[in-house]
């Protein structure tokens, strides 16, 4: 009987150990949210998202204001509509920016809100438009040595 009761108070041990686990997979992998906040959804569109995935944070002012709901593409304007779902108790100008910022230099993308000076607030269903697109570290690298070749190509002819 006693061998009995020891192992139901290991196993017990064992299963909650299982699930703290887990638990601590998903949010380092950003896959659980547990906001029980209501929200309010705003779109908006982007030339490029670079890596920005679903369940990614949306930032003001380096506070998790929101997550990315969803991402797709329009064939009309051929440009990323990515849905943002903001939580209400956040409300910002209807004039305000998004960018696509990475955390860290080679970290995870995430939305950047910055705050604009509009009496008037983003409401659910809003477009913003004025956004940045995310910096793409390959098209910085091509550039930079475009520029350096092109910088040699003259120094090597004798002009400057």
């Amino acid at each position: 009987m006693q061998r009995s009761k020891n192992d139901v108070w290991v196993g017990l041990f064992v299963l909650i150990g299982a699930v703290a686990i887990l638990f601590l997979a998903l949010q380092a992998a950003n896959l659980l949210n547990l906001s029980f906040q209501s929200t309010y959804r705003v779109e908006a569109r982007f030339d490029n998202i670079g890596g920005l995935k679903p369940k990614s944070p949306v930032r003001s002012g380096g506070v998790v204001v929101g997550r990315v709901e969803s991402i797709t593409f329009d064939d009309k304007t051929f440009q990323a509509k990515v849905t943002l779902a903001l939580e209400s108790r956040y409300s910002f100008p209807k004039d305000s920016s998004m960018k696509i910022l990475t955390s860290g230099l080679l970290g995870d993308q995430y939305v950047g809100i910055e705050a604009g000076a509009e009496d008037k607030e983003l409401a659910a269903g809003d477009v913003v438009t004025a956004t940045q697109s995310a910096v793409v570290l390959e098209n910085l690298i091509g550039q930079f040595l475009y520029s350096k070749t092109a910088e040699g190509n003259t120094s090597s002819t004798g002009k400057k």
